[in-house]
């Protein structure tokens, strides 16, 4: 209360709040830091700093080699503590390879030649292609239409959906991000299932986690259902191991113990970790209104199909030879005859058949370059994948990779273990390890040229070691929520309200 002998002009003024001058407001800006987070930059450079001149170096390795494996391990730790976004840390590393004079300019640069990289980057344009024309909802609506009656039929519902559409959207994250979470998201919201709440139980962490396990079988089904997958077997051919055929080998090799995934995790998982919700009978109620509201298909979306199936059929087809010379000689009527029938062998590289599917649907207006200069995540990856792979490359010239894989070979053979053992070691080392990575391409141009090494040096066939390193790259995806670009596209949206209960189900589920 105020004092009743004063008046109001007696009472005290209330002081005005302290303003801050301009000169020191300058000076708060000058020192705020929005540079590299300073903690996981010292230790990336003590990381590389220690082991360039603290780890005694093999007199088998030269200076060189050993000075760009210190400049590796540095940038793979960044890719794992981000002191920078990925790409501007692995252009600074890039910087430091020239700048050391460990590489030259053109030896550290030429991993942007790899034709591996370019397929990735056109990927993602394919993938906008899918999804700004609204094929890739249509699809996945049509499954849910006829399967979404119950949980377990909509999450086969979207697991087939994938399977479908994936070896022409070559990249798991763009098929998450840009189909299938939305889809959920709407499915979940229809049934009061949301993020970051108890609710999130009853229907929208079981499609989320069946999706994300899904999505590894689907891209370990086709060489050209993920972009790391191509680098796999850039890598091998770098070691001296071919695969013929390609797109074939691969999916025969890989389309048996896929399916047999594919079939058996959502219900795998319906058991381990049980929706509350068990039937669904408005799903295909709300996909059949969507269908309606989408129309009939559009003009961009039959010229997608059209694309795609032209590009799928180049891929698969691109490394056997359309036709051939030859000399064909037959008899008749006792008399010999020979026709010459002149043919030409198709040899297409995938990343041509991808170039020109794109040039297709920017030709034809499918796309713009506006569509494709938006879609940062391409130019980033391209900055970033370039530079490891070129790292990955100049090891295996210089002979790190050699010098790894002979000493665990030596040491593997030291314990009297046959290639079938060292196989099963090697690999579940591999994979496990994907426990300190967040990206699935950076732990292959990281490790898999050394723990492919290893396997050649232990006796073990070059095309199982290969196949199998690259197979098992795509289901570590699913291993935690931070393993790869998908994990956190879905488990960004936090739909698991028990995170660790989450990671655990995903191990189980790799395994």
């Amino acid at each position: 209360m105020s004092n009743p002998h004063t008046t109001d002009i007696e009472q005290p003024l209330a002081s005005p709040a302290p303003t801050s001058s301009p000169e020191r407001n300058a000076v708060r800006r000058f020192l705020l830091w929005t540079g590299a987070k300073p903690i996981p930059l010292l230790a990336c450079i003590a990381i590389g700093v220690i082991f360039r001149f603290a780890v005694p170096k093999p007199s088998s390795v030269s200076h060189q080699a050993w000075q760009l494996l210190a400049i590796f391990l540095a940038t793979i730790a960044g890719l794992v503590l981000g002191p920078l976004p990925i790409g501007s840390w692995a252009f600074v590393c890039l910087t430091v390879t020239v700048v050391t004079k460990t590489l030259t300019f053109a030896a550290a640069i030429a991993g942007f030649t790899n034709q591996v990289i370019w397929l990735v980057v056109a990927s993602f344009f394919f993938s906008r292609g899918f999804m700004k024309s609204g094929l890739g909802d249509r699809i996945a609506l049509y499954f849910v239409k006829v399967l979404g009656k119950s949980t377990l039929g909509l999450a086969y519902g979207l697991a087939l959906c994938e399977l479908l559409i994936c070896p022409a959207v070559p990249s798991t994250t763009a098929r998450a991000g840009g189909a299938f979470l939305p889809l959920i998201k709407s499915m979940a919201a229809a049934a009061d299932s949301r993020p970051w709440e108890a609710s999130a139980k009853k229907l929208g962490a079981y499609l989320v986690q069946s999706q994300l396990q899904c999505s590894g079988n689907s891209s370990a089904m086709f060489l050209t259902a993920a972009g790391q997958n191509l680098l796999c077997i850039q890598l091998a051919k770098s070691l001296g191991v071919n695969v013929p055929n390609q797109w074939i080998t691969w999916f025969k090799a890989a389309c048996l113990p896929a399916l047999i995934s594919l079939s058996a995790s959502p219900f795998i998982l319906f058991k381990l970790f049980p929706p509350e919700i068990k039937e669904t009978p408005d799903a295909p109620v709300l996909a059949r209104q969507k269908l309606e509201q989408m129309g009939p298909i559009k003009r961009n979306e039959w010229l997608m199909i059209g694309t795609m199936l032209l590009t799928v059929a180049l891929w698969i087809s691109g490394n056997c030879c359309l036709c051939f010379c030859s000399r064909i000689t037959f008899t008749l009527s006792n008399k010999e005859k020979t026709q010459s029938v002149r043919r030409q062998a198709l040899n297409m590289a995938t990343v041509v058949a991808a170039m020109l599917g794109l040039s297709i649907l920017l030709l034809l207006g499918v796309l713009d370059w506006d569509d494709c200069l938006s879609e940062k995540t391409a130019w980033d990856t391209l900055i970033w994948f370039g530079v490891l792979v070129g790292m990955a490359s100049q090891l295996t010239t210089l002979g790190i990779v050699s010098w790894i894989s002979d000493g665990v070979a030596r040491f593997l053979k030291s314990l009297s273990l046959g290639w079938p053992a060292s196989f099963f070691i090697l690999q579940a080392a591999y994979f496990l390890v994907h426990y300190l990575f967040a990206s699935q391409t950076a732990h292959v141009a990281a490790l898999y040229s050394a723990f492919l090494g290893m396997q050649l040096a232990a006796k073990v066939p070059g095309l199982l070691a290969a196949l199998a390193l690259a197979y098992n790259t795509n289901l570590f995806g699913a291993l935690t929520h931070y393993s790869s670009a998908q994990s956190v596209v879905y488990c960004g949206e936090w739909w698991f309200h028990d995170r660790v209960l989450s990671d655990q189900i995903s191990t189980a589920s790799s395994f």
